[in-house]
Formats: C-alpha cells, sequence, structure tokens
C-alpha cells in the first residue's frame, strides 16, 4: 500500500491567497515564468531517482504547490532497493482529470557518453515546469473537475541496470482510488523548435479536443498528423481504459545525451502547452 503524506497550507495562507486572486485580473499562463522553473531544476543538478538532488526537486515542487493553495499528497515506496516518491497536486471539486509530468533525470546520456548523467531540462523539467506555472494560473472557479497535478518519480532509467519505464505512474496507476476521467501526460514539450504530433498510444478522442484547442489558438506546432508510438507515463492508465494521452515532441536531437540543456528550452513553447491546457481545463 502507498504511504500517503498530506500537507495542507495554514488557513491564513488559504484567506490571503484568496484575497489576492480575488483583487486581480485573471491569470494566464506565462512562458517566461514556466522556464524559471525549467532553470531552477537545472540548478540542482543532475536529478536522478533517489539522489540528494531528486529529492530536493520534489521539495521543491511541493513548496511551489503549497505556496498556491494545492493540497499536496505524496506516495513513496521502494523500487529496486531505491526510494521513490510521486507527488501529487489536487484543487477542484468534481470528477478527476490528472496532468502528469516526470521529474527524474536519466542517470546515463546512453545516446552520447554513458559515464554522464543526463541534466533533463527538457526531458523532465520542460514537463514539470508547465503542470507548475499551470498550478500559479488555473482559475480554481471555471474548473468543473477536481485537477490533480501528478508529478512522477523513475519514469527515466528503463533498460539501465534492470530498471524498467514508468516505474512511479505504474505506482500511482496501480494505486487509484478513484478513477479519473482522463490522463494528459506532459514530456519533452519545450524543444525550441518544436512539433507535437499525434502520438499513437493516446486516446484519439481526447487528442481532438486537445489539437482543436490548438488549432483555435493558431499553434501549428501541434501537427494533427500521427508518427510516434511512445511507451510513456500515459500507458499504466492507459492499460486501465482511462482515456490518456501523450503530450511529447520526440523530435529532439539532445535526447538521452550531455545537451539537454536549458538554452535548448523555449519560453515560448512552454506557453503554447499550458495555454492549450489551461484552456482545456477552464473551458
Amino acid at each position: 500500500m502507498p504511504v500517503m503524506n498530506i500537507r495542507r497550507i495554514h488557513l491564513l495562507g488559504v484567506v490571503l491567497l484568496v484575497t489576492v486572486v480575488g483583487c486581480s485580473a485573471p491569470l494566464q499562463f506565462d512562458g517566461q515564468r514556466a522556464y524559471e522553473h525549467v532553470e531552477a531544476q537545472c540548478e540542482l543538478g543532475f536529478r536522478p531517482t533517489g539522489s540528494e538532488a531528486a529529492r530536493a526537486t520534489g521539495d521543491y515542487i511541493i513548496a511551489t504547490l503549497e505556496g498556491q493553495g494545492w493540497e499536496v499528497e505524496t506516495q513513496e515506496f521502494t523500487y529496486r532497493n531505491t526510494p521513490v516518491r510521486n507527488i501529487i497536486g489536487k484543487a477542484g471539486a468534481g470528477p478527476v482529470l490528472i496532468l502528469g509530468a516526470h521529474y527524474d533525470t536519466r542517470r546515463s546520456a546512453d545516446q552520447e557518453d554513458p559515464s554522464v548523467p543526463v541534466m533533463g531540462a527538457n526531458d523532465g523539467a520542460s514537463g514539470v515546469a508547465v503542470l507548475l506555472e499551470l498550478a500559479r494560473t488555473l482559475d480554481r472557479d471555471r474548473l468543473s473537475n477536481q485537477v490533480w497535478l501528478a508529478f512522477f518519480d523513475a519514469e527515466d532509467d528503463g533498460r539501465l541496470d534492470g530498471w524498467e519505464w514508468c516505474v512511479g505512474s505504474s505506482y500511482m496507476a496501480d494505486h487509484l482510488e478513484v478513477r479519473p476521467e482522463a490522463v494528459v501526460v506532459v514530456d519533452m514539450i519545450g524543444d525550441a523548435d518544436q512539433q507535437i504530433y499525434l502520438e499513437g498510444n493516446s486516446d484519439p478522442d481526447l487528442q481532438g479536443q486537445l489539437w482543436d484547442i490548438a488549432a483555435a489558438l493558431g499553434y501549428t506546432q501541434f501537427v494533427p498528423t500521427y508518427r510516434w508510438t511512445m511507451e510513456d507515463d500515459h500507458i499504466p492508465f492507459a492499460r486501465q481504459g482511462i482515456p490518456a494521452v501523450d503530450l511529447i515532441d520526440f523530435d529532439y536531437p539532445y535526447w538521452h545525451t550531455t545537451r539537454d540543456t536549458p538554452d535548448k528550452v523555449s519560453p515560448d513553447s512552454l506557453e503554447r502547452v499550458g495555454r492549450v491546457l489551461e484552456v482545456w481545463l477552464e473551458e
């Protein structure tokens, strides 16, 4: 059974947050703010599962969510003698929608130099950055669902020393106590040369909703053509019959190399993905 730790922000903080939000104009996703979350993660160093930097990254995620008034839970377990921690931020009421991203980074740049870890500015940090900026900007008065922002650990060490892919998301899917209406995973979406194609293991109806929103916003970077079929964090949920989509830009030449660094990530790319998800959840 998962170990659940529930953290709640003090009532005074909630009251202050509501007061500030109530007196200000509606917030909109800001790609530059999201990019600052990419930089902050990378400043912590390489972040493979079980490392001190991974723990610090999780603490950063928790602090950011709590600072925006989200209720935070963690799932902590051990995989191959390594501590793993999933993080879930919850807000709103109603049927559950999950937005997910992995926050761990690969401990071997095996596409280039297996002796060196991957910084993971795009492969890891970009998806986390989108979710953390959404934690700030989502208008909870316009949500008709309870939204979970899920941060998966232990996704990215597959095929290294017998590790599997998507360990954290598999654990979360196996321990769901409620059935979500849908899951959208955000992975590797920060590439400055952004091209997000339809993914072959994703739910086509849900994909259609997201790509229609992107088209309405004028985002031609969402390409309505199938290109990749991925084993990613959406798969454990899809196997349970839950509509799940993987938003991923896999045309990324720095994947699993030492060159996956913040200079390869664009605030504009982060903003396009964030705005699509913002509209999908609020409207």
